[in-house]
């Protein structure tokens, strides 16, 4: 088991280091002149709707992030997923800390307490309704909703300002599958255990 958690602790932390030729693909672009986020109303819980498959989250089903401050200011997270709809939720936790004069915009996340991996809040909807994440320089990237349904038409309006306005190449982008009935449907990452 020990050996398990070390390799799992080695392949994060290949996430958390960025290598200069994934750097080179993605140029960062700082979110716009946008009022920092409040962080109260970013907290609790957030659908994907849609990511750049990785290692720790592909094929997932009916994933979400659930985030709640703490008092120390850290914030705990809890991220939740199956593996199939007919597979039992699994859950794993972690804890983040904000960078200071961010906006409340860059996010460290560690994993395994040891495991650093870096977010950048993008763009949040007004309402905050909507969220738009990316690992800076890694060409990763997440929609987040607050419920776990979002229509086409603003989806596509999402993925183009990941594109246009943050230079993220959403080529690899997809859909997470909330509904039994989204598995298979185009442009929908397939389940692990369909």
């Amino acid at each position: 088991m020990r050996l398990l958690s070390l390799f799992a602790s080695v392949l994060l932390l290949g996430m958390a280091v960025p290598l200069p030729a994934a750097r080179a693909k993605s140029p960062e672009r700082e979110p716009s002149q946008q009022p920092p986020i409040d962080l109260q109303r970013f907290m609790g819980r957030w659908y994907v709707i849609a990511h750049v498959p990785n290692f720790t989250e592909r094929g997932h089903v009916a994933s979400s992030d659930e985030y709640t401050l703490r008092e120390d200011g850290k914030i705990a997270v809890r991220y939740q997923y199956r593996e199939g709809f007919d597979e039992p939720v699994k859950e794993v936790a972690s804890r983040a800390t904000v960078k200071d004069g961010s906006g409340d915009r860059r996010w460290t996340t560690w994993f395994f307490a040891v495991v650093p991996t870096k977010y950048r809040i993008l763009e949040v909807a007004p309402d905050y309704s909507w969220a738009l994440v990316d690992y800076p320089g890694r060409d990763l990237a997440w929609v987040f909703a607050r419920t776990p349904d979002m229509g086409h038409k603003q989806y596509r309006e999402l993925v183009g300002k990941l594109d246009h306005d943050y230079g993220i190449k959403v080529d690899k982008l997809k859909r997470v599958a909330q509904r039994r009935d989204q598995v298979g449907k185009l442009g929908f990452e397939v389940p692990s255990k369909p």
